[in-house]
């Protein structure tokens, strides 16, 4: 029987891809590290990490109050001192102060309008410490092409839920990224043809 003052959201993809995403995080991070991720949904990547590497400082957000509120009940289940309260945010917004070591959006880019995707880029350049990184997980167009037919379905479905919406040309997130000074560093493959994108500010144009 479900508990129904239990506000935790489950997602199987984040049950499914906590684990590569964390060893792409603890292969550019050091073992003290001060996080932001953009839509932290359900929690589960956040609770997930922060349990596996106690001294990094994780701000989560999410501009869906349930998802806030599963954020919340994943932190307390986990007893988790290093997660902080979950902000209401997104890459548009105003951003917390800085600088942070990481920043981290797992399935945003392809489920927001583009023009969320260069203001991620320019926000991360001003905030990320001088050699900070920009991590990127979620499936991706490879010079123009879809590396699965499951994604080619997948960018049908999004665009017909929203046409703003849809899976990007990794080359153009990676040209609006070299706009701002971030450079792509690593390109990881994922479970279920996804792609872990690492993106390393290493300056800022004049």
């Amino acid at each position: 029987m479900e508990n129904p003052t239990d506000l935790r959201q489950f997602s199987p993809a984040a049950a499914r891809n906590r684990e590569p995403i964390l060893g792409v995080l603890q292969s550019v991070l050091p073992q003290e590290a001060r996080v932001l991720e953009f839509a932290s949904g359900t929690g589960e990547h956040a609770a997930h990490f922060c349990a596996a590497m106690p001294g990094w400082d994780w701000q989560p957000s999410d501009p869906s109050s349930p998802a806030r509120a599963s954020i919340e009940a994943w932190k307390a289940d986990f007893g988790l001192p290093n997660l902080r309260a979950p902000l209401a945010l997104d890459a548009t917004d105003a951003w917390p102060a800085g600088p942070f070591d990481a920043i981290l959006a797992v399935n945003l880019v392809h489920i927001s309008p583009w023009a969320v995707t260069p203001a991620l880029m320019a926000g991360a350049a001003r905030h990320l410490n001088g050699n900070g990184v920009l991590v990127l997980y979620g499936p991706y167009r490879r010079d123009g092409v879809h590396t699965a037919p499951s994604n080619a379905d997948f960018d049908a479905d999004l665009r017909q839920r929203d046409p703003a919406w849809g899976i990007r040309d990794l080359e153009a997130v990676s040209d609006a990224a070299a706009a701002c000074g971030l450079v792509c560093e690593q390109v990881a493959e994922m479970p279920a043809n996804n792609l872990t994108v690492v993106f390393r500010l290493t300056g800022r144009p004049d």
